[in-house]
């Protein structure tokens, strides 16, 4: 495991969820039209990051248009969040996209891949360049020039703002999730992360 990756663990949230009994009329609201998982749940992310209950209120317009209303198809922009989520040593991003991810037809071979970098045989040229662009941002804060380009000849002006924008959204939420050791919900798991070592892009 890379130092990233062990750091990125907490023994014990520094930070745990708001218990149902605890919130209050704007919490409650607030969370009310939070996604749930089945059985009613709402994830961790949220009864936790709405201990900040007025950037909560911006944040979710914000992420939901990301998530939910962006340019990019489904299964390129699970790319970019899994690479993200790998980079960052983030477990719990890694858990809640696998499924979302595999939802939108990214494969157990190209989940496979994600792990082992842009290098890693069977990309397609597009799959290729997404994964280094989530590569170069997380490490240089900007795509090189060939990447640029290479994404251009498929993306338009507001496809490319938008991947820059994704990946920077997921980079803050692992900053989060990471710092305040939010645990992975019942029923996902981080399989594919926590086994064997890690390099990065």
């Amino acid at each position: 495991m890379s130092q990233r990756h062990e750091a990125a663990r907490q023994a014990s949230p520094r930070l745990v969820p708001i218990p149902e009994e605890q919130w209050d009329a704007r919490t409650r609201k607030l969370l009310a039209t939070a996604a749930r998982d089945p059985g009613g749940r709402i994830p961790n992310i949220f009864t936790t990051l709405v201990r900040h209950p007025d950037l909560y209120e911006q944040f979710l317009p914000f992420g939901g248009q990301l998530l939910r209303r962006g340019r990019l198809s489904e299964g390129h922009r699970e790319l970019l969040i899994l690479r993200t989520a790998w980079n960052t040593g983030a477990r719990y991003e890694w858990g809640r996209h696998l499924p979302l991810a595999k939802a939108a037809g990214v494969t157990d071979t190209d989940i496979d891949r994600i792990t082992e970098g842009p290098d890693a045989p069977g990309w397609t040229g597009l799959q290729r360049h997404l994964i280094l662009a989530a590569d170069e941002l997380n490490r240089d804060a900007r795509m090189s020039d060939t990447t640029w380009e290479a994404l251009a000849e498929h993306f338009g002006d507001a496809e490319l703002i938008e991947i820059t924008m994704l990946v920077g959204q997921y980079h803050m939420v692992a900053f989060f999730l990471n710092s305040t050791g939010v645990e992975l919900d019942p029923g996902f798991d981080g399989t594919g992360f926590a086994e064997g070592d890690r390099t990065h892009g």
